[in-house]
């Protein structure tokens, strides 16, 4: 019987796999199909001819011969199926390539370990995705989807023992009452909200987490190993899978060794937290795509900005667009370090602009975290009142952040976001670049450098190379080892000023003048004529970034 669970059909199958391609699913065969709007759930039964909903993920629950995965292929794209899911290991023969090919129909693999009854629930769960914000009435076990505290407390009910939920870094997501009647490590870690290093430590050199994480059964934790003064009662702790993924682990405070009947039940626990950790996480994971999303189309300022403004909440609100990004980060976008911190910053900015003006909205689009912020009131002082916003929230998060932020100008509807946001861009841009120590600035205060650089980027566009006297000075630094591009560069920053010029330069007064006299030469430039002194100013500036400079202590 082919059973239909109706959805909304807006979820793209390629989102779908990056929500639960780490976790459940694994693609064989996927082809060109991974922007097909997805529009239900359906359980494949080979003696059941119903319809089912055109762009609909059919399991084929005990489908596993080759010739029949083709034939259900074949099948269930004439009707109209966007994808087909049976159980892992799936070898990618020929036949089966040209199969999803010929039907349209994307063929994937249920992770090894991971249940029919988890897909389906996690798939209902994303197709059910709709605006930001929207509560969802699904419950997993009786329970409210993705309340851990309620189902750490059924757990503990079920074994007679205070029960903690944690993730893989030992933080707790969750827990039980009667905590009380635990110990003071138990106390302790409640209230940090995390399991104490000393005790972490004492696990992992005891193996314990090695024996959690590679048994399907509960571990036995003898508090006789540890500091009877905190560590008083026996644990019991059982790792929480989605397939062969670790999610985390459950945590019970014990005064004995749990009977046969409580460690079944606690097994089985295992499989129902792991459903209310991966929605917590995919719900999380949509609503923050669907924001970017929004965010995205908002500043872009194409035809679909109007929708996405009022879907933000933003519709007629003056406002002004706060661009974020990490001061001296790498290039390497596949950083899961990287990735992690800018997302972790983003979520910060977030909720310091929800206390600050709640319809603020943030994401992290790419490598950068946009904020529009709501201007209500008077427009004469938003600027200011936007730097201060951002300074406070810098100051909070401290140097840890390593953050910058760029302002753009107020716009005063959404016709004005795009404005704004290539001005915070430029701002942030010019941060990034050369702050100077400024982590904060407005498109107005860096206008003169912004412009530098987008010169420098029309020169790098165009090949231009240096001309005249740089190009001379920087030929006969390169040949002598010497500095006198970055002496001139000193003397102009300095205004002609020789004591400030020769101490940017380390050197003495008397060397400094001497090197000005010698890059004179050397540059043929004549230094109290201001428009010589203009083009190698700007030539210098629009210099690649370690061509400004020469090595350090070099003689001329």
């Amino acid at each position: 019987m082919l059973t239909p669970v109706p959805s909304k059909p807006h979820m793209s199958l390629g989102r779908v796999l990056e929500d639960l391609g780490d976790v459940l699913l694994e693609p064989v065969a996927v082809g060109r199909t991974t922007r097909r709007q997805l529009g239900g759930v359906v359980i494949h039964d080979p003696h059941d001819e119903s319809d089912i909903p055109g762009g609909a993920v059919v399991l084929g629950v005990g489908v596993r011969e080759q010739d029949e995965v083709v034939r259900l292929l074949r099948d269930v794209g004439a009707r109209g199926a966007a994808a087909l899911v049976v159980r892992s290991p799936v070898t990618p023969a020929p036949e089966l390539r040209r199969a999803a090919d010929s039907s349209g129909v994307a063929l994937l693999g249920l992770a090894r370990g991971a249940s029919w009854a988890q897909l389906a629930a996690m798939l209902r769960t994303l197709l059910a995705e709709g605006d930001v914000g929207e509560v969802s009435p699904q419950t997993l076990g009786g329970m409210p989807s993705g309340d851990l505290f309620a189902l750490a407390n059924a757990i503990a009910a079920l074994l007679d023992a205070p029960v903690t939920i944690e993730d893989r870094s030992n933080r707790i997501l969750a827990f039980s009452g009667r905590q009380d009647e635990a110990d003071p490590s138990r106390v302790e870690t409640i209230l940090g909200r995390q399991v104490p290093e000393r005790f972490a430590r004492g696990l992992e050199q005891d193996g314990v987490f090695e024996r959690l994480y590679r048994d399907h059964t509960p571990v036995y934790v003898d508090p006789q190993r540890y500091d009877a003064t905190e560590l008083v009662l026996p644990r019991v702790a059982i790792a929480v899978r989605a397939g062969d993924e670790i999610l985390g682990s459950i945590w019970a405070a014990v005064r004995e060794p749990l009977s046969e009947e409580r460690t079944q039940a606690l097994i089985d626990a295992t499989k129902l937290v792991a459903l209310h950790m991966l929605r917590l996480r995919a719900g999380a994971d949509v609503e923050r795509r669907l924001r970017a999303d929004l965010v995205s189309t908002a500043l872009e300022g194409g035809s679909g900005a109007p929708e996405a403004i009022a879907r933000l909440g933003l519709l007629g609100q003056p406002s002004i667009v706060l661009a974020m990004g990490l001061l001296g980060a790498p290039a390497l976008e596949d950083d899961l370090r990287l990735v992690a911190d800018r997302q972790r910053v983003a979520d910060a900015l977030a909720m310091h602009l929800s206390a600050v003006q709640p319809r603020s909205a943030v994401a992290l689009v790419g490598d950068v975290a946009y904020g529009i912020v709501p201007m209500p009131g008077s427009h004469d002082d938003c600027q200011e009142r936007s730097v201060r916003v951002a300074s406070t929230f810098l100051e909070r998060t401290g140097r840890r952040a390593a953050a910058a932020i760029g302002i753009g100008p107020l716009a005063l509807d959404g016709s004005g976001l795009r404005a704004s946001r290539d001005g915070a861009d430029r701002a942030l841009r010019v941060l990034l670049t050369n702050s100077g120590g400024k982590r904060v600035a407005t498109s107005d205060d860096v206008h003169v450098d912004a412009l530098m650089l987008e010169l420098a980027d029309l020169a790098a566009a165009r090949g231009d190379v240096a001309t005249g006297p740089v190009a001379r000075l920087l030929a006969y630094d390169d040949q002598h080892q010497s500095q006198l591009v970055h002496t001139l560069r000193c003397w102009l920053d300095a205004f002609g000023d020789i004591g400030a010029a020769s101490a940017a330069a380390y050197v003495h007064p008397n060397t400094f003048r001497y090197r000005l006299r010698r890059l004179a030469e050397v540059g043929e430039i004549d230094l109290d004529d201001a428009g010589e002194r203009f083009a190698a100013m700007v030539q210098l500036r629009l210099l690649p970034r370690d061509a400004r400079t020469g090595p350090p202590g070099a003689e001329d």
